[in-house]
């Protein structure tokens, strides 16, 4: 007897610790039988993806895939099924977890038994599918179609490259991106946009990389709302768009006055190659929470010495206030205690608003 309160203990442990896995919605009308629920789904979209296991988006592509996925989701639209099983497993014993819109979406279930039906033995669906991903606090995933779509409709994002600098971003990028290493994520997060609501999307090296998924999740901890990642990343950009590497950064024109940079070379640089240039806000704290360059840094000018250290060797650095003095304070500086530094600031009243827009004006 004690043997078998034993064994109905144990059965029972078991059962506890393995039902999460399974789907806590009813089964309905023409569902699939085999349902699994987020946390199992979650086990599968790691990077990289792991062998034998395939998760598969049954959604249409351009309105609903392209825009939002969960990470690694191959898209293999119901409608197009039978054209598209070449993107299968070959191995008929992998494992398909197939989802869509939720649970009044029947394009997964539709999917799952065409599978089965084609010898798949180890077929599920994820019934709750993207919208319950997200609701759980999942990141989700956007194609390099949707980015290229965002960045011909000039659409408002901060598209971050989380890859090395100088071995991989200064090679070749998306167009637009700005490079935050992951490595040197806390260091540089103040490029990121102060408002935390903005859309941020995150991409690296493709599904083998974890850069942009690890940024990504800091991003979420410093209290951004609005991250996604792009898993297929730089190669698939690469692939669908033809390579882009990064182009000269605009000629640094020096103004009239020494160690300046005119007004126009400044907005040129601001305009088209920011990453080229360090941008240091050399104001107080409070004046650069109200508005600044994008991608700047604040260093103010009363610790900028104990800081010098600090400034990067590997670029000409734009120190910059409100009205010149303290950037100019701030080149003096940097030219006394670090001279090999090629440092500039603009001679001009400059005036920013909270969205990043400003107006500059030359000092005569």
């Amino acid at each position: 007897m004690k043997r078998w309160y034993a064994f109905l203990g144990a059965l029972l442990f078991g059962m506890l610790f393995v039902a999460p896995a399974v789907a806590q919605t009813a089964a309905r009308e023409g569902w699939y039988p085999k349902l699994v629920d987020a946390g199992f789904v979650k086990k599968y979209s790691v990077v990289p993806p792991p062998d034998g296991a395939m998760i598969i988006d049954s959604r249409p592509t351009a309105r609903k895939y392209d825009p939002g996925h969960i990470p690694t989701a191959v898209n293999i639209p119901d409608t197009q099924f039978e054209k598209m099983t070449d993107l299968l497993p070959k191995d008929k014993a992998a494992t398909l977890i197939f989802y869509c819109d939720g649970v009044e979406c029947m394009l997964s279930h539709k999917s799952a038994f065409k599978a089965e039906k084609l010898g798949y033995s180890n077929v599920q669906v994820y019934a709750e599918g993207y919208p319950d991903w997200i609701a759980k606090g999942n990141l989700g995933a956007v194609s390099v179609a949707y980015i290229k779509k965002l960045i011909d409709e000039k659409a408002p994002m901060t598209l971050v490259d989380s890859r090395p600098r100088e071995r991989k971003y200064d090679k070749g990028h998306i167009p637009g991106a700005i490079n935050i290493p992951d490595t040197q994520f806390e260091k540089m997060s103040d490029k990121l946009p102060a408002d935390k609501a903005a859309p941020l999307f995150f991409y690296c090296d493709g599904l083998n990389c974890k850069l942009s998924g690890n940024s990504a999740e800091k991003a979420v901890k410093l209290g951004h709302t609005k991250v996604m990642v792009v898993p297929e990343g730089w190669p698939a950009w690469e692939k669908a768009y033809g390579a882009a590497p990064s182009a000269a950064a605009p000629a640094i024109e020096a103004g009239k006055e020494s160690g300046t940079i005119t007004v126009a070379s400044l907005e040129k640089i601001l305009k088209e190659a920011p990453d080229s240039v360090a941008l240091i806000d050399v104001r107080d704290p409070a004046e650069f929470a109200g508005g600044t360059f994008k991608g700047a840094i604040n260093m103010p000018i009363n610790s900028l010495e104990k800081s010098i250290d600090k400034l990067p060797a590997d670029k000409p650095i734009v120190f910059f206030c409100g009205s010149a003095g303290r950037g100019g304070e701030a080149h003096d500086m940097t030219k006394l205690l670090r001279p090999e530094l090629k440092t500039y600031f603009p001679n001009a009243n400059i005036k920013w608003s909270k969205d990043g827009s400003y107006t500059m004006t030359e000092i005569k």
